[in-house]
């Protein structure tokens, strides 16, 4: 009996898809997804009993591995007080000084449920402050399902072929202005095309949504520069390298102080999380202080709170990201000598990474759009079949964790090559 297979009829006959995430669909590489019953470290136990290395963690949050125990003993002992109170708890007031004392460009901050939430607050927030409409993103950036930010998006929306989704009001949409990434020379052009309009510029300092790329030399520094020259804001969606690529986040590792940062993943520690936050005189502008109005009945939930505060302590106690990025070196140099001489863009910074399926350079989009879907949905599968599990879509990051061990990650390095033998 196949359970996972069980599982995934029954739920499409009660959830739309089969899944309550379009990626977990397995549309991107065919087949059908599996269904876990536990994990524990960098495995996954599957409903067939499979056990999985995974590079998926959570899609990002797992960064001390699945199930650590100083999150889950967090957890347990916080439930015993109350699982909500809908009242202000001790926990949300640490963990927003906890955010401050690590992210400089926040001097306040507030929690919400998720990174979706946390960028739709950015986008509110900065159009009440500036008094202005208009925002510019980037093509591939994904800022979760955000009405005003579904144009040109990446995640999922482009795994199923629709970076467009149905339901968005074009006069919303119009509100969007959507350029190249790395792409200096829009942006400038934008702003010139519509001056006084801007309210923000929000993106992804490390585009993580359409695979993995990177910001060019100078490319950040020019952005805060025309978001101060127009009084515009600067937002950026740290929602997945908040926490993970430097105590800092990506702005602690390129120097860019933004106006405002959306968070998540890995402040929750497993748990439904996000928050946003930046500088004092922008977050005083929201209810109950100011004009704009953000609310939520499970913000700063005390267990969510506790588990991503347990998180944040134990990176700093170990020396996480010191450690992750000795992870991260070690997986890149097994993986490129699993990919020499083959037709492989691979692409890392610090503990996430990605593999285009064709050469590159990959600085933008329409670069990532060459991968070759066909030939990376067969690796998929032959590295699946053999116990390692990458995001089932071209268009996604891979996530490292402290509890990937040398013989996870050679064991992966083997599977990896036995696949684009395969493959090629």
């Amino acid at each position: 009996m196949n359970i996972s297979h069980e599982l995934f009829e029954a739920a499409r006959r009660r959830i739309p898809g089969g899944v309550n995430s379009p990626v977990r669909a397995f549309r991107g590489v065919g087949g059908e997804p599996f269904f876990v019953k536990s994990a524990n470290g960098c495995r996954l136990v599957t409903a067939d009993n499979r056990e999985l290395i995974d590079y998926v963690g959570t899609w990002g949050p797992a960064i001390l591995g699945h199930a650590p125990s100083v999150v889950t003993n967090a957890v347990r002992e916080t439930a015993q007080h109350g699982l909500s109170f809908g009242t202000p708890n001790p926990l949300e007031v640490e963990m927003a000084e906890t955010i401050c004392r690590l992210v400089p460009s926040v001097e306040k901050v507030r929690m919400v449920n998720s990174g979706t939430e946390a960028t739709m607050s950015c986008v509110r927030l900065a159009r009440g402050f500036t008094g202005r409409d208009k925002i510019i993103k980037f093509e591939g950036c994904y800022h979760g399902h955000v009405d005003s930010l579904l144009v040109k998006a990446g995640s999922g929306a482009l795994t199923h072929g629709t970076p467009d989704s149905a339901g968005v009001p074009k006069a919303l949409a119009r509100l969007t202005i959507t350029v190249p990434f790395n792409n200096v020379g829009a942006v400038r052009a934008a702003f010139a095309a519509n001056p006084g309009e801007i309210a923000a510029v929000i993106l992804e300092p490390v585009p993580a949504n359409a695979g993995l790329y990177l910001p060019e030399p100078g490319f950040l520094e020019a952005l805060r520069a025309l978001c101060s020259e127009s009084d515009s804001l600067l937002i950026f969606d740290e929602v997945m390298t908040g926490f993970r690529l430097a105590r800092g986040g990506a702005q602690e590792i390129f120097g860019i102080r933004p106006d405002l940062t959306a968070l998540g993943k890995v402040i929750g520690g497993g748990l439904p999380v996000g928050a946003f936050g930046g500088r004092a005189e922008i977050m005083d502008q929201l209810s109950p202080d100011g004009p704009v109005y953000q609310a939520g009945t499970l913000s700063g939930n005390p267990i969510a709170m506790a588990a991503g505060l347990a998180q944040l302590r134990e990176l700093e106690r170990c020396q996480g990201w010191s450690q992750l990025e000795e992870i991260g070196s070690s997986f890149e140099a097994r993986a490129r000598h699993a990919i020499r001489a083959l037709p492989i863009t691979f692409q890392r910074i610090g503990s996430m990474f990605c593999l285009y399926f064709f050469e590159g350079p990959v600085r933008r989009l329409s670069d990532a759009m060459k991968s070759d879907r066909e030939r990376f949905s067969k690796y998929f599968h032959h590295c699946l079949d053999a116990g390692v599990y990458f995001a089932p879509s071209p268009f996604e990051a891979g996530f490292l964790s402290i509890a990937h061990a040398s013989d996870d990650i050679d064991e992966t390095a083997r599977v990896m090559s036995d696949a684009l033998k395969a493959v090629f």
